[in-house]
């Protein structure tokens, strides 16, 4: 039962993080959320930093075994990148995780409590990595084409990818991120 309560106040503050981002929301909005006492959050959760970081690990977690999956189940680099790209974009379109988390704090990131900060970098990091990987790996197995390095490009599709969600959220439609992502994966397509 404990556990089962820390894990629904995750889960409703990351729907919280989406929808209103660090500053806007309270122990208050969880505690009303989930028809608990404020008391009951600061028992699983004594500050919202621990709380907020939490939440991130439990993200980050999620996409290292994701990306795990892929890179265990699809042998061409080319077809690990457009399941990562088809996977945020169908979670914007059906508004099930219409916005990274992790992005999402990077905007508040000069605000954010020390933690947090740490937990956000350690985020992009992981995915940085990831995307390091898969990049030389398309370029070593000819289905991706760099026109940079894989550093600069994994950056630049990072970028992309956050940015593409930001434009998403704006214009109210999922095909924005298809339109913007599919042009930087035709670019990275080789022949």
């Amino acid at each position: 039962m404990q556990n089962d309560t820390a894990e629904r106040i995750k889960r409703v503050t990351h729907e919280l993080l989406i929808e209103r981002g660090y500053s806007a929301f309270s122990y208050a909005d969880i505690a009303e959320a989930i028809s608990i006492r404020k008391a009951s959050i600061h028992h699983h959760f004594p500050t919202k930093a621990e709380l907020v970081v939490a939440v991130l690990q439990q993200h980050r977690e999620a996409l290292e075994r994701n990306t795990a999956l892929l890179d265990e189940k699809l042998p061409w680099a080319s077809d690990r990148l457009r399941q990562y790209l088809g996977y945020w974009e169908a979670c914007i379109r059906e508004q099930k995780e219409p916005f990274c988390i992790a992005a999402l704090l990077a905007v508040e990131l000069p605000s954010l409590p020390e933690e947090v900060q740490r937990a956000v970098k350690q985020h992009f990091e992981v995915l940085l990595g990831w995307l390091i990987r898969l990049l030389k790996a398309g370029a070593r197995d000819g289905s991706l084409r760099l026109e940079q390095g894989a550093e600069a490009e994994a950056e630049m599709l990072m970028a992309v990818v956050h940015g593409a969600m930001s434009s998403a959220r704006v214009a109210g439609s999922g095909q924005v991120y298809q339109v913007i992502t599919n042009g930087v994966l035709q670019r990275l397509l080789a022949g």
